[in-house]
């Protein structure tokens, strides 16, 4: 366990219960929402190719690199 990781799992056990399931349910509503975002912009492309293609790809690739940067969060490790 990292320190930084330390640090975060002793400020979840100090602070009131209600802040941190509202951090804990807004971070898992952030990781659908990236997840359920370039899942859409995927499947529109596929189905209607067209002069938005390469737009609706490039937003779904911005989607993915949202969700690999969360995915490097030590928050969702210690939730």
């Amino acid at each position: 366990m990292t320190k930084n990781e330390q640090l975060l799992r002793g400020a979840f056990r100090a602070m009131n219960p209600h802040a941190a399931q509202e951090i804990r349910e807004a971070y898992y509503k952030a990781i659908e929402g990236l997840m359920t975002l370039a899942q859409a912009l995927e499947a529109v492309d596929a189905k209607s190719p067209g002069p938005a293609s390469d737009l609706l790809i490039e937003e779904h690739l911005i989607a993915c690199e949202a969700l690999t940067t969360m995915k490097r969060s030590e928050l969702g490790r210690i939730l």
